[in-house]
């Protein structure tokens, strides 16, 4: 059967016509909008990025940033919920000019600082760089701010913290984040709970990780590099861990646990470098496990007289050592310690090699520690204090080399 030009063309506007009918949804002639959608707010359109927030309702929405560098002299401020804040990769850069201490962004309700039910819920950022100058303030400050959400995000040179997370309560997330050269703390979390910080990276920060008066902190896998300050320091907090970090040349001590922490884990973590490996000064129901100590300048692992019942298991204590007799560090960057008990008493340390540390495999420093077990270790190399350790058991394998 021949088909006409005329009949061919008409079928052509039919299906055209049809289509375009189903896109409007059916036989609504007016443009369709979903029922419930927020706005995207294109911040490009706007004179500002504080209009650019402003100009999301109550109810939170979307804002997009746009590429480019955009100066700021005061702080951005997000007070509504459920909010995604996001840019265009670090070639979005906020950057805070500000030199009287200022934060660059502040995510903040203020009546919900006094009145729990009030409270900001829900605020994502994601896919930006924000720096700061050593005169401005924090890099991101959230006070009060529940289920805050922090991905992808570069925070650097800022005169305070990197980032600060103040009372924000529920389930804060900092992963995959780049936090440097922050004349304060990194990331500081003050009173949180069920906070996950994960592959993240973290250098040449004062401190890279504050954890006070909080609870269940999973801090795992992330690096952390080169800090002025320590590493991670943990405060009044329990039940968390801290584990596969990578903690290596801070000029203090990698890890610190104080003031009533108690059911953290400290596990398989690689302590390199550091002026100080693990440091309990007050801390009870702990355990330290399958961790790597290498050329660790002063205490890999220091006890505490104000902490107890602590086990110590399966963590090697090493210095550069490569087989063959040789070792990869130069003789004036070959220190390596051990673990330091001060006083402490009912901590169980099995299952741990000990190879060329100094002064001592075990030290005992102070008064002696009491009722420890010191059993099934492998001691090469080394000296150990293990006859001032009373009401103790004492069993290892020791080897004067390989």
């Amino acid at each position: 059967m021949k088909r006409t030009p005329v009949v061919l063309l008409a079928s052509v506007f039919a299906i055209v016509a049809m289509n375009s009918w189903f896109a409007r949804g059916g036989a609504d002639d007016k443009p369709g909008t979903l029922p419930g959608a927020r706005p995207t707010v294109d911040a490009a359109q706007y004179p500002s990025l504080q209009a650019a927030i402003d100009a999301l309702p109550a109810e939170g929405g979307r804002i997009l940033l746009p590429a480019g560098t955009f100066e700021i002299s005061k702080p951005l401020v997000i007070s509504q919920d459920d909010v995604l804040f996001e840019g265009s990769g670090t070639a979005t850069h906020i950057k805070n000019v500000n030199t009287n201490g200022e934060p660059a962004l502040i995510i903040r309700r203020e009546a919900g600082i006094k009145d729990k039910t009030k409270r900001q819920w829900r605020v994502q950022l994601t896919n930006f760089r924000i720096t700061g100058n050593e005169k401005s303030g924090h890099g991101i400050l959230a006070d009060y701010v529940n289920e805050i959400f922090l991905d992808g995000v570069t925070v650097s040179y800022h005169g305070g913290d990197g980032i600060r997370l103040d009372h924000c309560y529920e389930d804060p997330r900092v992963t995959s984040c780049l936090i440097t050269y922050n004349k304060a703390t990194g990331l500081n979390l003050i009173g949180c709970h069920d906070i996950v910080v994960a592959s993240s990276q973290f250098e040449e920060n004062m401190d890279a990780l504050h954890c006070f008066d909080g609870f269940n902190l999973c801090m795992t896998g992330n690096c952390v590099d080169d800090h002025l300050g320590h590493g991670v320091v943990i405060e009044n907090t329990y039940g968390s861990v801290v584990s596969g970090n990578m903690i290596e040349e801070c000029n203090g001590t990698a890890i610190i646990l104080d003031r009533d922490c108690y059911g953290i884990t400290l596990s398989a973590n690689i302590i390199a470098h550091d002026g100080g490996g693990i440091d309990l000064r007050d801390a009870h129901g702990c355990a330290v496990s399958a961790n790597t100590f290498t050329i660790i300048a002063a205490d890999a692992l220091r006890i505490g007289p104000s902490s107890g019942r602590i086990t110590v298991t399966g963590n090697n204590f090493s210095n550069s050592y490569i087989g063959e007799g040789k070792v990869r560090r130069s003789t004036n960057d070959m220190k390596a310690s051990g673990l330091t008990l001060v006083g402490t008493s009912n901590v169980a340390v099995s299952g741990n090699l000990f190879a060329d540390v100094e002064p001592k495999a075990l030290a005992v420093d102070g008064k002696a520690s009491r009722k420890v077990l010191f059993a099934n270790n492998v001691l090469v190399g080394v000296k150990s204090d293990h006859e001032k350790l009373e009401d103790s058991k004492i069993e290892n394998v020791l080897e004067s080399d390989d």
